[in-house]
């Protein structure tokens, strides 16, 4: 005997979008172009390696991902455009490590660096690298040291600006030597390696990558890396810790972030994404020349570590008495 069911139209309506739902949800993000807010100027380390992660994003997401350089006072510009956007995916952040010191070096923020951002994932580790010209005569970070402290404030050294990761990187490391040093800071990377070059700049912890190339050829001289290891790109050079200035190790990071209310499933989804492009070969070959080593997390722990490392840059920021703008 056949059984046949009546249902009355408005419920089957409801039955059938309440099962296509799950369907619909799947696969539907992104359905338009995805912005990826770069906080400093074209050319950056930043900026570079946003740029080689969202070629390949696009061509696995099928979606064109742009970058938009916003650039202004330490990254703080790009970091309120992100943290004022809609959070549905399409407006990301990719920051250095400066992004949790801003919170300590501006008495006042739009945007709260804690709660205003999800983590996504770190993209890359990318070394500070104390770089002089080869005209200041100083062969090793001990000469350095030695004449710094002989002669109190006769040295100046460049930083991408006022409270920025290089800035952070250069005081940590006169404070464990135990001398002073004038700092110069600049807008970016780029005038404080002209200015290097020029030789009106002592000394610049800068990212391996806009100086590497100088370094091979011999324009600039690297004494040491700022991180806990050598670099990949720089194996022949010391950290500043084997170079005997102990507690002057400084983790310079770049990587994603979103709107803090992104929904979870897209925050995965991007995350996964990265991981993706930085496991092609062509992201990998990018990384190489640039000095960078690929570093991810699942999005939690990233979140753990920026407010772990905000706690850590404020204690930085007290002990080396910067003035906060």
């Amino acid at each position: 005997m056949k059984i046949i069911h009546h249902f009355h139209p408005a419920l089957l309506t409801l039955l059938l979008s309440v099962f296509s739902m799950p369907a619909m949800a799947q696969g539907a993000y992104p359905t338009k172009p995805i912005r990826v807010i770069v906080p400093f100027a074209a050319g950056s380390t930043t900026d570079i390696i946003a740029r080689a992660i969202s070629d390949k994003m696009s061509q696995s997401m099928g979606q064109t991902v742009l970058i938009e350089n916003r650039a202004g006072a330490s990254g703080t510009v790009g970091q309120a455009a992100v943290a004022s956007a809609p959070a549905d995916g399409y407006t990301v952040l990719v920051h250095s490590s400066s992004h949790t010191v801003s919170p300590s070096t501006f008495k006042k923020l739009s945007f709260d660096t804690s709660n205003d951002f999800a983590g996504v994932t770190p993209i890359a580790s990318t070394p500070n690298v104390l770089v002089m010209s080869p005209t200041k005569g100083f062969k090793t970070v001990g000469d350095l040291v030695k004449f710094a402290k002989a002669n109190p404030g006769k040295l100046n050294y460049a930083s991408a600006g006022q409270g920025s990761a290089t800035h952070l990187n250069a005081e940590k490391f006169k404070m464990a030597a135990g001398f002073f040093a004038v700092h110069i800071p600049f807008n970016g990377s780029a005038g404080a390696v002209n200015e290097l070059l020029a030789g009106r700049m002592d000394y610049y912890f800068s990212p391996v990558a806009p100086v590497l190339a100088m370094i091979k050829e011999g324009r600039l001289s690297a004494l040491a890396v700022g991180s806990q290891q050598r670099a990949t790109a720089l194996p022949d050079v010391p950290t500043t810790v084997e170079a005997g200035v102990k507690g002057s190790e400084f983790n310079f990071w770049i990587g994603m972030m979103t709107p803090a209310k992104t929904p979870r499933d897209i925050v995965n989804k991007l995350n996964a994404e990265v991981i993706k492009a930085l496991n092609t070969p062509e992201v990998k070959e990018r990384f190489a020349r640039l000095g960078a080593d690929a570093w991810t997390m699942r999005p939690e722990q990233f979140d753990d570590y920026i407010k772990a490392e905000i706690k850590t840059n404020a204690d930085l920021v007290k002990a080396a008495r910067l003035e906060v703008q």
